[in-house]
């Protein structure tokens, strides 16, 4: 099953190639926020954004309060930790091919 899961963006890695890291359950991972950035709303401006994530994309912006109310059923129907355990290895393998 696929399915987005609220992060928060803690900071833009790279604004012209739009790039920012978000924490999703305290499991932080680079994500593309191009789908949520514009001219009105460029990227430096999206720090402590809380957005869906879905496959290395942030796709829109949620408030804080859905964010929390998505993570709480997410963690009740299980899926919220299968995700972040996939964010997890991910990051790590990311990780070991950096080095």
């Amino acid at each position: 099953m696929c399915l987005g899961i609220p992060g928060r963006i803690v900071k833009i890695d790279d604004g012209a190639k739009r790039l920012a890291t978000v924490d999703v359950g305290g499991v932080k991972r680079q994500v593309n926020i191009a789908c949520i950035v514009s001219d009105d709303r460029p990227a430096e401006s999206c720090v402590g954004d809380w957005v869906l994530v879905h496959v290395g994309f942030a796709m829109s912006r949620i408030d804080e309060k859905e964010a929390a109310e998505t993570l709480k059923i997410l963690t009740e129907l299980g899926e919220a930790q299968a995700e972040i355990e996939a964010m997890r290895l991910s990051a790590t393998e990311v990780g070991r091919a950096a080095s």
